[in-house]
């Protein structure tokens, strides 16, 4: 007989990974969206900063203008937000909430900023995953390999680097990447683990309260002669 899979009900969970420029938090991220088999939605932030040609309004970024976003914050309706070269960036509460609640899982590519922001407002759905690299040496060439900034720019994204690195403890879990593809096993055996936590498995009370009172079935002929 073949048995139906089990499919138990469950509160989506908040996927943050961080990591200093280079080290590869978003190459990791864009593997787990075009993995189908994760289900993951990136969170989309809102912004004040101006819209360019490439970009498309609520995919790439929710555009809105200062005022608007001022007000979100007030009314706490971002459960993060920071202030970056005169523009404004933040992550909307509503969509976030409700995707936990319909059991979807949601992934951010954020700093140790965003992420302790979001731990302070909703901690039980955070899991926190910080990416390393495996030297300054291999950091430093991966920015140059980029051939996207000067030499002084990358010079100052590697000091930020070490301020960033600084907060690796405030994390759940912490990857080495010196090698992708061994990374990205990593992010998703955690993706999985934590999807089955049984805090997490809503559906998981009824099921073992029916599982328990389903009546023993009956001993079959060959049993009671064996006794």
């Amino acid at each position: 007989m073949t048995l139906r899979p089990v499919r138990l009900a469950r509160r989506g969970l908040m996927f943050v990974l961080s990591s200093p420029s280079g080290a590869g938090k978003s190459t990791l991220a864009q593997q787990l969206l075009t993995d189908e088999k994760n289900g993951l939605t990136m969170s989309v932030s809102v912004t004040t900063r101006p819209r360019r040609p490439s970009e498309i309004d609520g995919r790439h970024y929710h555009f809105i203008d200062e005022r608007r976003f001022r007000r979100m914050a007030e009314h706490d309706e971002l459960l993060e937000w920071a202030e970056v070269h005169g523009n404004y960036y933040g992550t909307p509460r509503a969509p976030v909430e409700e995707a936990l609640a319909a059991g979807r899982d949601v992934l951010f590519d954020i700093d140790w900023q965003g992420t302790r922001q979001i731990a302070e407002k909703m901690p039980q759905d955070l899991v926190r995953v910080f990416v390393l690299p495996p030297t300054f040496a291999e950091l430093k060439a991966r920015l140059e390999r980029r051939a996207e900034d000067k030499s002084d720019v990358i010079a100052q994204r590697l000091e930020a680097a070490r301020q960033e690195i600084e907060h690796w403890r405030e994390y759940d879990y912490v990857i080495v990447n010196d090698d992708l593809q061994r990374a990205f096993a990593e992010v998703k055996s955690i993706l999985t683990a934590e999807r089955i936590r049984r805090d997490r498995m809503t559906g998981l009370e009824d099921f073992v309260e029916e599982l328990l009172d389903t009546p023993q079935p009956a001993a079959s002929a060959a049993a009671k002669r064996a006794r």
